[in-house]
């Protein structure tokens, strides 16, 4: 069942315990963030608006209210030039407000996750199915009908992912 905007926007505000993300793609066309991406990748400073995002207030909120942000994001080595944005700029600014990010480089192994889509899980209750062109760019969401084998992707993510700091280290 296709979920409205207001109702995937809903449930950022209303989960109590966790939201977790699976992130599966090598670009994310989004809307916006063209300019930051660019100056990115021409070697300029992260600009003042995109350090301050409304995203990173919110997620600064959302933990500091005792909620748990976590994702995992499955990449392949060498990263996309969106990735290298994405990771140094976007997950580093999130990190400090909170949200706990994890690798699963499938670089030189099977992905354990292959044909799983992009999905948010809020409090293990309600898991929503991103759908995205082959560019990236967000067709919509759905709400899946069996939660459990979410939470079973997210439990596998999880367990075969590594936290973001020490992949970083190595391959950043």
């Amino acid at each position: 069942m296709n979920v409205s905007t207001e109702k995937f926007e809903e449930l950022f505000s209303s989960f109590q315990r966790s939201a977790f993300r699976l992130e599966t793609l090598d670009a994310y066309s989004i809307p916006g963030e063209q300019a930051t991406l660019q100056a990115f990748l021409a070697g300029e400073p992260q600009p003042e608006s995109h350090r301050n995002a409304p995203w990173a207030a919110s997620v600064r909120e959302i933990t500091r209210a005792g909620k748990r942000m976590f994702r995992v994001h499955i990449v392949q080595r060498p990263l996309s030039d969106y990735l290298r944005y994405e990771l140094s700029w976007g997950y580093r600014r999130n990190q400090q407000a909170g949200e706990e990010f994890f690798i699963l480089d499938v670089t030189n192994r099977p992905n354990p996750l292959a044909g799983v889509s992009d999905f948010w899980l809020f409090d293990d209750e309600t898991a929503i199915v991103m759908e995205y062109t082959e560019a990236g760019e967000f067709l919509g969401a759905e709400i899946a009908e069996n939660v459990g084998l979410y939470r079973t992707h997210r439990d596998r993510a999880v367990a075969e992912a590594e936290p973001f700091d020490a992949w970083w280290e190595r391959y950043g």
